[in-house]
């Protein structure tokens, strides 16, 4: 456990329980061996909780915790091939870096949507959608992600 936005080595503190909290949305609540009251459990209010990558539990295909994300590589594939001219290996076929993911803005309650990636490019940041048609391959032990940006997508990031 560390405070949040500190750079101090976490401190081990053994969970008792946890549970999704039935008054805040979204919220988990834990429930440390040695505190037994809420004016206790004060002391523990904005810290981070970290967890071994060991304990982290399986995700199903196709989601992804937004850790993994950050650090990733993103290159656009070109939305059509273009006709092969002289050599089946054209450079207008290969992926282009755009950038890389610097966060996942991940939408709420009041918003709904797709989850987007914050894509720091050499020309600014720009949003894209986590969505299969867009990010049509994600491998993370690579750190790469690749996209299929359309016209609209790209005029919606001009903006």
């Amino acid at each position: 456990m560390g405070q949040a936005g500190e750079k101090t080595e976490p401190r081990l503190v053994a969970l008792k329980s946890c549970w999704l909290s039935q008054n805040h949305r979204g919220q988990i609540v834990f429930h440390f061996e040695g505190v037994n009251s809420i004016s206790e459990a004060e002391k523990f209010r904005g810290l981070e909780v970290l967890l071994p990558f060991e304990q982290r539990v399986t995700l199903p295909a196709g989601q992804y915790f937004v850790s993994d994300l950050i650090g990733c590589s993103v290159f656009e594939i070109p939305v059509s091939l273009p006709p092969v001219a002289s050599s089946p290996c054209s450079i207008d076929e290969t992926p282009g870096l755009l950038g890389t993911v610097n966060d996942v803005q991940i939408p709420g309650d009041e918003i709904p949507g797709t989850p987007l990636l914050q894509v720091e490019t050499s020309s600014g940041e720009i949003l894209i959608p986590l969505a299969a048609n867009i990010c049509t391959k994600i491998d993370i032990s690579a750190r790469r992600i690749e996209v299929v940006l359309s016209e609209d997508l790209r005029d919606l990031n001009r903006k």
